[in-house]
């Protein structure tokens, strides 16, 4: 009896093994299929979509080129006099001659012709201050260009030329159309070497909290953008505008693959209001806020970190007109949510002066709407609103 069971255990075994290797090795020859995932593949014989890619950007760049400029900027710096020029004893030696107080200092960037009759939008900071600016277009004819107005809350200006004939205005693509992923080019005066086009994606939308503006909504991209680039266009893979280069992250001072452009989207409003009137108005409530931290949350009995802490009201102002108190948590903003001091400051300045406008609040544990006037807003610092 003891050998029959030994056998039978044995052969069981040994079953059991084989068709361990047959499910694990050649499970169709058990007539099933292997227990795997259900994946997604293109079809037998379909090429990947980015071989069907345009072979060249020629087109777009031929279309976009003589839209951008070269801008060229001077201005003069006082030097400190030295004390030694008013000691008797050294004039005495070396005459009542003086070296000269001032020196000239240059600049370069890049610009976009928007109108053809003449206007140029560029960033604020690559005419700041500038007592000279000389535009030269892409045939090589340079002009002499005047400020019609800036903006340095959102670093942009517009200049004019008189060409005294139309010039190549660029032409805008649609505000909304843009993808992370798409091709994009860079075109503008790097380093003053002469007009170059980089290429590459966008690699995100609607960036900001990045501390270069006090209102950002930039378009990030790995297209090579370097100092004398600013200033100039960020074109789409038809040569149509889409936005300005203004800015890269960098520690060498190079292009690193990241670099930052104003969207169109922003700048053609700030544009027309700078064309239209000579400066750009947005709304104000006259309060400092200050970001919620978990500490803060927590001390305020607060149930998220969402909404703008009121850290102070100016005197006057038309939050202090209508009530709002330092302490105050301001949530919403003609009923859309205030998530950070950033976006609160982005939903005010986006209303119009003299406007009636309603803010929710959290005071104390008191949930509040309170109706106020909105102002105008002034320069001052980016923490203020």
């Amino acid at each position: 009896m003891r050998r029959i069971w030994l056998v039978f255990s044995q052969a069981v075994t040994v079953s059991v093994a084989i068709l361990f290797v047959l499910a694990t090795l050649k499970p169709e020859w058990l007539g099933r299929s292997p227990n795997i995932i259900a994946l997604q593949e293109i079809a037998p014989g379909s090429a990947p979509a980015a071989l069907h890619g345009p072979v060249s950007y020629g087109e777009a760049a031929k279309k976009a080129l003589p839209s951008v400029v070269h801008i060229f900027t001077r201005k003069d710096i006082k030097v400190p006099r030295h004390p030694l020029l008013d000691d008797p004893l050294f004039r005495r030696f070396f005459g009542d001659q003086v070296p000269n107080e001032s020196r000239r200092q240059s600049g370069l960037g890049s610009g976009v012709i928007v109108s053809p009759d003449g206007y140029i939008l560029t960033n604020n900071h690559v005419v700041e201050a500038a007592d000279e600016i000389e535009v030269a277009l892409n045939n090589g004819r340079k002009f002499a260009a005047r400020v019609v107005g800036a903006d340095p809350d959102s670093d942009l200006a517009v200049l004019r030329i008189e060409a005294g004939q139309p010039l190549p205005a660029i032409t805008m693509a649609a505000s909304d159309g843009q993808r992370v992923g798409d091709v994009v080019l860079a075109i503008g005066n790097p380093f003053g070497v002469g007009q170059t086009v980089t290429m590459g994606i966008i690699s995100a939308l609607g960036r900001s909290h990045l501390g270069i503006n006090t209102f950002e909504n930039f378009i990030q991209t790995d297209a090579a953008i370097n100092p004398g680039n600013s200033g100039g266009a960020l074109v789409d893979t038809n040569g149509n505008l889409i936005g300005i280069n203004a800015a890269i992250y960098s520690q060498s001072g190079g292009s690193l693959g990241i670099g930052f452009a104003i969207p169109m989207s922003l700048a053609r409003n700030i544009m027309e209001q700078i064309i239209r009137n000579g400066t750009v108005t947005r709304g104000w409530i006259g309060v400092e806020a200050q970001e919620i931290t978990p500490d803060l949350a927590e001390s305020f009995n607060l149930p998220a970190t969402q909404g703008a802490l009121i850290a102070g009201v100016m005197r006057g102002g038309p939050a202090d007109r209508a009530g709002i108190r330092p302490g105050d948590i301001l949530t919403s903003v003609q009923g859309t949510s205030v998530p950070d001091p950033q976006t609160m400051i982005d939903l005010i300045a986006a209303l119009r002066p003299g406007q009636a406008a309603t803010v929710h609040l959290r005071r104390e544990r008191l949930d509040m709407d309170v109706r106020l006037e909105i102002g105008r807003r002034p320069k001052m610092a980016k923490t203020s609103e």
